[in-house]
């Protein structure tokens, strides 16, 4: 990008930034935001009418990213203090600016639930190491993926990450780098693909053509949630019964396959999230059916012309026994979502006796919905 500075690049009349900081104001997490750039670029930036009007704190950046990041962070704890350090803080590169609000969503759901999270992408290109410009061996691409941000963490754990020696003496070129050199585990979650960073001049091309375009016909959404087991029973999950398994803690029936998938075709249609539409208060019905959330869901995308075209679910429990339930509960959800079953993919995992949900304290569910213009 010699000669042009990409983060100002016009696209539609306002810069290629006002894009990445409109996209994340979209997301309903998103309650503040921390602008880390040069004085030269700020200045350029606050001197524009399309700042959005979630509260914006400006700062300088430093030499390397863990500098910048750590000023951001600075900022932050001085404009929204967090002594107990528990709530979610997001780094995302200025130069993303397709990023969607599911994507946002997951992220921050993943940092609540595991600590810190990034999304990831497979490595689909086989790999080669160079020496020069001789090839000198090819690299196993299997359990290879590429980062992408919005990278996340709870605010308590990359406070002790840009305050340790780590951060003081290498240089790392994301913050999951960095949280792992601290021995922080970073959880991965389903990145995007079309979240691509501006780095070349075809880019920047590829990007205008994207937030030029007309609305899609066709939008893709991700949803999670997870919920710790509590008292009684049956276990309701994707609209069935189980009789015999503990039920999920919750304001409602605790469904998560039901709730994860509300929030992938809320976000589809960046309509929010479930938690905005039925809060967790007196004005939802203590103990009520997701399956009723659902179809409220439902029919608040029909009332933005949008129609579900395929879902896919998957189940992380290490109890109880998923197997046989599976194509129950696809049935139910494609009847709730008027789908043909062959369109609704419903996938269990038992968490290989890893976290909350593979040592059977909770269950949680990914859900990816696609939806499409009824017009």
């Amino acid at each position: 990008m010699a000669g042009v500075d990409k983060l100002l690049a016009l696209i539609e009349g306002r810069p290629l930034l006002a894009h990445t900081l409109a996209a994340l104001a979209a997301a309903s997490e998103i309650d503040s935001l921390v602008v880390v750039t040069s004085p030269e670029r700020r200045r350029a930036i606050e001197a524009g009418s399309w700042l959005p009007t979630l509260p914006i704190t400006f700062v300088d950046g430093g030499t390397r990213r863990q500098d910048s990041v750590r000023a951001g962070f600075e900022a932050l704890e001085r404009a929204h203090p967090d002594p107990a350090g528990v709530r979610v803080v997001l780094v995302h590169d200025g130069a993303r600016p397709l990023v969607s609000p599911s994507l946002v969503t997951a992220v921050v759901h993943a940092s609540h639930a595991h600590g810190a999270a990034v999304p990831v992408i497979p490595v689909v290109e086989t790999l080669k190491r160079l020496v020069g410009d001789v090839i000198a061996t090819t690299v196993d691409r299997s359990g290879l993926a590429a980062a992408q941000t919005p990278q996340g963490a709870r605010r308590g754990l990359l406070r002790t990450a840009l305050a340790s020696a780590a951060a003081r003496q290498g240089t790392w070129t994301d913050e999951a780098g960095l949280l792992e050199a601290c021995n922080i585990p970073v959880h991965a979650v389903p990145g995007d693909p079309a979240n691509i960073k501006v780095t070349v001049p075809t880019d920047l091309a590829r990007i205008t053509d994207e937030l030029t375009r007309v609305t899609p016909s066709r939008r893709t959404g991700i949803g999670h949630d997870a919920h710790p087991f509590g008292p009684g029973e049956p276990l309701r999950l994707g609209g069935v019964d189980i009789v015999g398994a503990p039920r999920l803690h919750g304001h409602s029936d605790g469904d998560v396959a039901l709730h994860a998938l509300a929030d992938a075709l809320l976000g589809a249609a960046g309509l929010g999230d479930l938690g905005r539409l039925f809060p967790a208060d007196a004005a939802t019905t203590r103990g009520v059916d997701s399956q009723e959330l659902l179809a409220a869901v439902v029919a608040r995308l029909a009332g933005h012309d949008w129609r579900t075209v395929s879902v896919d679910l998957t189940i992380v429990a290490g109890r109880p026994r998923l197997s046989g339930h599976l194509d129950s509960m696809r049935d139910v959800i494609a009847a709730l979502l008027r789908l043909d079953p062959s369109a609704v993919s419903v996938k269990a995992s038992s968490g290989n006796l890893d976290g909350s949900e593979g040592e059977g304290r909770s269950v949680s569910t990914l859900a990816i919905a696609t939806i499409e213009a009824m017009t």
